[in-house]
């Protein structure tokens, strides 16, 4: 039997035309619009549950803190928490779900920074509808909750830029992410990543690599973007180092965790084992 036969069978009541009419023109819609996102947004390789453990480090290679990286998928969505604790009791907690059906796509993004390695402490939550969140802890021990509405582009990238550059050609830069930062209500700023070129690495003792660099600048815009650069306050570029091929890996970033932080370098830890492993008889 044909698939025009089919069609016919299925379709002969007028009811059924209209509602095979809909479903192709859904169909169609959503074609269309990952047709028109950004390459960036797009999925060349699906995400899979992982687990990896970093090392953060200071420009002078002093390690200040280590990192766990923890990936769920339950069917087209993913939950991703990447959390750093540091050696002086600072913790930065990132906790971002997102879907990966033909394009990348926020759900919602949740931050934490507190501790004395950071300026001030970071309590927010973006969600996929526009509603942004922000807890504040005030000297005398009272929590403030502000809330607000950001009218959010497609591209926004809270917790999971890492990911979209591991997915993105280095033949597709530049290209913009949003992001929404947490300054005051929010404030939704833009990422401009460039390619900045290869750098090579050794990822075990007498192996050599190469790896795509590719360079994050934050873009305040108005006139906060127009004065930041002139009073010191134009946020530091990140560096990014993807490793490409059939299985892209995120091997390295080097720039400041926050915003007027130091800049770290983080990079998977090593792994070590016993000198003598016990043997169960």
């Amino acid at each position: 039997m044909t698939l025009q036969r089919c069609l016919t069978i299925h379709t002969r009541s007028p009811r059924a035309t209209f509602t095979l009419a809909l479903v192709l023109l859904s169909l169609f819609a959503r074609a269309n619009a990952i047709a028109q996102q950004p390459n960036a947004l797009a999925v060349h390789y699906v995400q899979g549950s992982s687990h990896a453990f970093l090392v953060i480090r200071a420009e002078s290679g002093d390690v200040l803190g280590y990192g766990e990286l923890l990936e769920l998928v339950r069917g087209e969505r993913v939950s991703s928490r990447l959390t750093y604790r540091f050696r002086d009791g600072s913790v930065d907690d990132d906790t971002a779900i997102f879907s990966q059906r033909g394009i990348f796509h926020l759900v919602s993004d949740h931050h934490i920074q507190n501790g004395p390695f950071f300026s001030k402490p970071v309590d927010c939550m973006v969600e996929s509808s526009g509603d942004v969140t922000i807890r504040t802890v005030k000297s005398d021990g009272k929590e403030t909750i502000e809330t607000s509405h950001i009218d959010l582009p497609p591209d926004v990238s809270n917790g999971f830029t890492g990911i979209l550059l591991m997915n993105a050609p280095p033949s597709s830069a530049p290209f913009k992410l949003g992001l929404v930062a947490p300054t005051g209500k929010g404030r939704l700023i833009q990422l401009s990543v460039s390619l900045e070129g290869e750098e090579p690495f050794s990822p075990v003792l007498g192996v050599h690599r190469k790896a795509t660099v590719f360079r994050i600048h934050s873009e305040l815009g108005g006139v906060a973007g127009v004065v930041a650069p002139v009073i010191g306050k134009q946020p530091k570029d990140v560096f990014v180092w993807i490793l490409e091929g059939k299985v892209p890996g995120l091997i390295r970033e080097i720039g400041p965790l926050a915003d007027g932080g130091p800049v770290v370098s983080v990079e998977p830890s090593g792994v070590s084992y016993p000198i003598a492993p016990v043997v169960k008889k």
